[in-house]
């Protein structure tokens, strides 16, 4: 991969693009300087590695006995019709103005200030708070080979490396993110081969076809028997699926350092939710025909490759080694997540500075473009990670990633809504969506059917403790949307805020044209 980087990408002013007349800062988040040194590929890669990670290598073992091979794969088909409501909501507004930190910029600029600054604050902290999380993977990880070694020193090598990267110029961090991820596609589409020799017959069971759609069945009943049961495995399932899907919405956040934007940032789109979407639903599919739904195994509640599918399905069909080979997958899977977390919350937190919901210095900027400030304040929240080595730390910061859970969720459903906002405010400017760098299909009807059932699965996520109480599982399901509306309420009687005006909405600042 070359390294180089054009002219064009070396300064922030590109030529097929220029600035409107009243902003003569650069194109970019909110007159900051980021460089624009990424191409439609790294977009891409950056999403990858952010969303393909333990969501899908680990999280969807489980998920898999809670639902079974039918119900598990329907879940993941139906939150990645959500996310491509959400994805083609994003591309629209990303490629007319493409800034960074991108939708939390969208929400205070179209409709409310204070929504920009609740979404764009726990937006923040989940990636912030999930790199601590994967920090702590990596060591889990490496000690199913030595389980002698302390995660401390894992912790603090993996937190210095994952901290220097992203104070590198954004074209070799798009560079290394982009050879990261490619060794998940790689190992995905690896297990698909391997799925269907062993399906076929390869293995030590002989062929399988879909045996194990039929025994022990395509659906699991979960908590309660009979249809109730499998629907309410269905849908319990649909929080976990989005876990997994969540950070595809990254190629909307490195649109302000995009080349040519509104040519890159609509392709990275298209290609990085197909993508994404083809190597979960396959990965799924073939999974569910590999293995039993209540094969022991899937949920024995570790980290490391001993509950991962794709070994469990290695293992069955009598292939020893493959283990160590996933465990090292699994490590360069976390590590790649830990990098694009960094790059995500760092640049959420220019966007948060720029309308001035954080503070200023934040979008400072090196000789690089790097947000050096905004970079540091993101990494050191991964520090966190170091209270899992105390008697009761690891409490604390179970309950700190609870807050992450449904973060994902609450960020698609305000997308939809800033994106509903940019559409109405499209009318009286006289734009034409024929207009538009790129135009999402189907609207507005999609962009409402993905903020309904993000809404109704924000609301409707811990429904399981109600049918078997638990005042902890509760807090765990709904302290994301009571922090949210808690951010939201506050900085709304502190500021008083008021919802932006259709005709005041701000769609010049940033814009590019052709």
């Amino acid at each position: 991969m070359d390294l180089s980087i054009s002219e064009g990408e070396k300064s922030p002013k590109v030529p097929s693009l220029s600035v409107s007349a009243h902003d003569q800062k650069d194109v970019e988040a909110g007159e900051d300087r980021l460089h624009r040194g990424l191409r439609s590929h790294h977009l891409q890669f950056i999403a990858i590695g952010g969303t393909v990670g333990t969501g899908l290598f680990l999280g969807s073992g489980e998920a898999l006995a809670t639902a079974g091979p039918v119900g598990c794969l329907v879940a993941f088909v139906f939150v990645g019709a959500i996310i491509f409501s959400v994805m083609a909501s994003l591309g629209e507004m990303a490629a007319f103005i493409p800034v960074a930190g991108s939708f939390t910029v969208y929400a205070a600029r179209f409709v409310d200030r204070s929504l920009g600054f609740a979404m764009g604050w726990i937006y923040w902290f989940s990636w912030s708070v999930t790199f601590a999380l994967e920090l702590v993977a990596a060591g889990v990880i490496i000690q199913y080979w030595d389980a002698g070694l302390s995660i401390g020193i894992f912790i603090a090598v993996f937190w210095v490396v994952f901290t220097a990267l992203n104070f590198l110029p954004i074209r070799y961090f798009g560079a290394f993110e982009m050879w990261f991820s490619s060794i998940k596609v790689v190992t995905i589409l690896g297990f698909i081969i391997f799925a269907i020799c062993i399906d076929a017959g390869v293995g030590q069971n002989g062929y399988l076809g879909f045996h194990a759609w039929t025994n022990p069945g395509p659906f699991v009943e979960y908590i309660t028997a009979g249809d109730s049961g499998k629907f309410v495995g269905f849908w319990s399932v649909l929080v976990t699926a989005g876990f997994s899907y969540q950070g595809a919405e990254l190629v909307g956040i490195g649109a302000g350092e995009a080349h040519d934007p509104a040519k890159s940032v609509p392709k990275a789109i298209r290609w990085t939710f197909w993508g994404i979407f083809f190597l979960f639903v396959a990965t799924i599919f073939f999974i569910g025909l590999l293995v039993p739904s209540d094969t022991a195994e899937l949920l024995i509640g570790t980290t490391d490759a001993s509950a991962s599918p794709l070994v469990i399905a290695a293992n069955l069909a009598g292939v020893p080694v493959l283990p160590h080979i996933i465990n090292a997958v699994l490590l360069t899977a976390v590590l790649s997540a830990a990098n694009s977390n960094v790059y995500s919350g760092s640049r959420i937190l220019v966007g948060l500075a720029t309308e001035h919901n954080a503070p200023a210095f934040l979008t400072r900027t090196n000789q690089y473009g790097t947000p050096y400030f905004a970079v540091g304040v993101t990494s050191a929240i991964g520090l966190l990670a170091f209270l899992n080595l105390s008697e009761n730390g690891g409490d604390v910061f179970n309950w700190l990633l609870n807050i992450t859970a449904i973060a994902g969720f609450i960020t698609w459903a305000c997308i939809s809504v800033c994106h509903l906002r940019f559409m109405k405010a499209l009318e009286p400017r006289g734009f034409s969506r024929r207009d538009l760098p790129y135009a999402a299909p189907l609207q507005p009807y999609l962009t409402w059917f993905g903020l309904f059932f993000c809404i109704l699965i924000l609301l409707t996520n811990g429904f399981t403790v109600f049918i078997e109480w638990s005042t902890s599982d509760f807090f765990a399901a709904y302290v994301s949307l009571i922090l949210f509306i808690v951010l939201f309420l506050g900085h709304k009687l502190i500021f008083r805020t008021k919802p932006v005006k259709v005709a005041e909405v701000d769609l010049d600042r940033d814009r590019v044209k052709h």
